[in-house]
This record gives structure tokens, sequence and C-alpha cells, in this order.
């Protein structure tokens, strides 16, 4: 256990301070190996081999479609000026001056709607570029909107969310994803309201200390200087990624398959809808597929950490010290799964690993207490939303990755819009869920 706490304090420290995870994910995890299974050689080269490399490429393997698509879609929504029509539909409906809010509602909007948050990742970010420039708001603030609509209140708490801790939970309790409607709304209002006010805080900050919006190194901004696209149908793509993917999970089709298929008609309805600059659209698949492969090594470099983790003994002894905790069966559930998320960097991983040893016993539970069943589920989804975004998260990475931003550019406001206010709200939410609020 101590092997672990150490690996994870050298995995935060070392990428908050900037450094690639590329090379501190392996060294973090060779931390945790040599705590769990000494100087075995065997055992050291297993955890790096079978262990940490098995989970990077499996991570690759399964996601790398959906990274690839996804970065593409961006950069086609970039440089065919859509990104930039539907930012300056969005100022106009929402106001130049919100543009922080505009951000978070289209991340919202597309997390809700079933979009991985990979996925929302790249699709929002050239339109937060257009919407931040015409505001004139620090650059660095982007990560912090995006992480606010995308990884916290529609992915966790509010109720008929698609998203696979919704699903999970589900899975477990055997319980629908409307589950406990109440305490879902209540705590995505307290991560939703409490992230934008913090935000909109910050933002003042910056700007009182003299920072504005700056453009990105690489010349992000490539979109043509002529006419932009018409705003509304400049949306079509976005409704059509949004739409084909719930009529395409909705026909049997898998999660994942069809979020790769409602994907590719996104980028097809993108090109069709621009074929007049049909010669650019290689550009976008050249460099969309360059900062895929960036993006998703640094994603799977943490996982691979929380690949090695789950195998030391260590491990097995926290497990078990979790779930062993004496208290009301809600504060336990949402302790062990909040830890467990913090401990592998990943919010479905935490908690599955809780829910496989405690569901059964949180069913027996709720049926000896008279406790509703969907308390459990909402206290599950919300629980692990909250530490799994520590700075080795696989998709915190991904999100600073995709902006060009560092942990020490940006973390401060992810961490405190989809850690620290996230588990407040879980703590609200075990309140209400004791006193019988559903």
């Amino acid at each position: 256990m101590l092997g672990i706490l150490i690996g994870l304090i050298l995995l935060v420290f070392l990428s908050y301070k900037g450094y690639s995870i590329i090379w501190v994910a392996p060294v973090s995890a060779l931390v945790v190996a040599l705590f769990g299974f000494g100087f075995d050689g065997n055992k050291l080269l297993d955890a790096y081999v079978v262990n940490y490399m098995g989970s990077l490429a499996g991570f690759t393997q399964s996601w790398f479609p959906l990274f690839f698509l996804g970065a593409v879609f961006g950069k086609l929504m970039d440089i065919t000026g859509s990104a930039k029509a539907v930012a300056q539909l969005l100022v106009r409906l929402i106001g130049a001056k919100r543009a922080l809010l505009s951000v978070i509602v289209s991340c919202a909007v597309l997390t809700y709607g079933g979009v991985s948050l990979f996925v929302v990742v790249f699709a929002i970010y050239p339109l937060a570029i257009s919407l931040f420039r015409e505001a004139n708001i620090p650059r660095r603030l982007i990560p912090g909107a995006i992480a606010l609509g995308a990884f916290t209140f529609t992915m966790t708490a509010f109720p008929g969310s698609p998203q696979l801790n919704n699903i999970i939970a589900g899975k477990y309790f055997h319980t629908s994803p409307y589950a406990a409607p109440l305490l879902g709304i209540i705590g995505g209002l307290i991560m939703l309201v409490g992230g934008y006010l913090y935000l909109i805080w910050k933002e003042h900050k910056l700007i009182a200390n003299g920072e504005h919006f700056t453009e990105p190194d690489e010349d992000f901004s490539t979109t043509n200087n002529g006419k932009l696209p018409n705003s509304y149908l400049s949306l079509i793509p976005l409704l059509v990624v949004v739409i084909s993917l719930y009529l395409i999970s909705h026909s049997g089709v898998a999660i994942t398959p069809a979020s790769i298929l409602s994907l590719l008609c996104g980028n097809i309805a993108v090109m069709l809808l621009h074929l007049d600059k049909i010669k650019s659209f290689t550009t976008a698949f050249n460099e969309g597929g360059s900062g895929a492969v960036i993006a998703i090594l640094n994603t799977a470099a943490a996982v691979g950490f929380g690949g090695v983790v789950r195998v030391v003994p260590g491990f097995q002894s926290l497990t078990h010290f979790l779930l062993g905790i004496k208290a009301s069966p809600l504060i336990s559930e949402g302790l062990a799964i909040t830890l467990l998320a913090g401990a592998t960097g990943s919010s479905s991983g935490g908690m599955g690993i809780a829910l496989e040893a405690l569901a059964p016993q949180y069913i027996q539970i709720a049926a000896q207490q008279g406790i509703n069943i969907e308390v459990f589920h909402r206290v599950a989804t919300i629980a692990s939303g909250g530490l799994d975004s520590l700075p080795h998260c696989g998709a915190v990475l991904t999100l600073l990755a995709v902006t060009k931003m560092t942990h020490k550019d940006s973390y401060n406001d992810i961490g405190m819009v989809s850690c620290v206010i996230p588990v407040i709200a879980l703590i609200v939410v075990i309140g209400l869920g004791m006193i019988g609020v559903v």
C-alpha cells in the first residue's frame, strides 16, 4: 500500500511539473511494482510486459478509432469554418461575454446526448478557441470549462445520461439510467452552478491581472478569412453525431461501435456540407491523425499505471480496507468508489472494482433497511466522478494534450470543477439520501 501511495504521489507530482506522462507513468509503475513484488525479476518483468503494456495496448486498441475520428472531426469543423460559425451563433444567443457558459453548455449537450467525453474534447476545442478569441478570455480557462461541461454533471449526476458511469451502476444494481432523479438533479446543479461561478471568478481575476486571449502556438485557427458558412447549417454535423448515436445504440449495436459509427457520420456530414473545401480535407486527416496519436498515448500511459496498481498485493489490502468501513452503507459506498477511482485514475474503473464486490451486499442492505436501491445507484455514479480527475487521470491528460496546456497552466481549474465541487455534491447527495430523498 505504501508503494501505491508513493507511486501515485510521484506520478501526480511529475505530471503536474510538466514532465511527459509517457515516461513518468512507467517509472511510477516500477516504484509500485518494486514495493509490491520486491526484486523478483520475473514478476517485475511481468508487471511491465503483461500488466503495464497490456493495459496500455488494450486501451489503445479499444479507443484509437474514437480518438482518430474525434480529432479529424474537430479539425474539419475548424478548417471549414463551421466551428467559428457555431461559436458566433452561440455568442449571439448567449452573449459574447458568456463564452465560458457557451463552452460548458456545448459540452453538456454533447455528453448528455451520449457522445464520449474524449470525443467532446476534440469537437469542442476549435469552438472554444473561437469563443474565447471573440470574448478575449485567457486561453488557460478552456480546459476548466470543457471539464465542467463534459466530465461532471452530465457524466455522473443528471438522470438519463447514457454515459458509461450511469450504465455500469444500472448493471450492478438492476436500475434504470433515470434512477434517483431528484438526487441526480440536485447533485448536478451543485456541480454546474458551483463550477460556473468558480470559473467566472477566475476569469475576472485573470483579466484584472492583465491576462487576455493568446493564439495557440500551432496557429490552430486555420479557417478561411472569407464568408463563414451558415451558423445553423454548421450545427448539423454536431446534431448528426448526437442523433445517429441515439438511433444506432438503440438499434441493438453496442455503445462503442455505435460511437464510432456516429462520429463517422459526423465527419461525412461536415465534408458533404463543404465540398467546396475538399482540398483541405487531407490536411484535416493528417493533422487530426497526428494529434490523436499523441493524445491516446498520453492517456494510455496513465491507464498502464493503473494496470500495475491493480495487480500488486497492496491493492487487494486497500480494497478490503475500503470495503470493510463500518458506517452508513451510503458513506462506505461513496468513500470506497471515490478512493478507488482516485487510485486508478478512472471513474468507471474505480466504480467497477468497488461494485463488483459491494453491489450484492448493498442490494441486501437496501432490502433489509428499506433504503431505495436507486439511492445507491446515484451515490455510486456521483462518487465515481470526484477524485478520478486527479492529475494522472487519462481524460485530464487528453484534455491538456488537445488544448496544448500544461498542468501548471490549467489543472487548478480542472481540479476545482471536476474534483473539489463534485466531492461537495457527493456529500450533499449522501446526506439527502440518508434522510430518504430519492
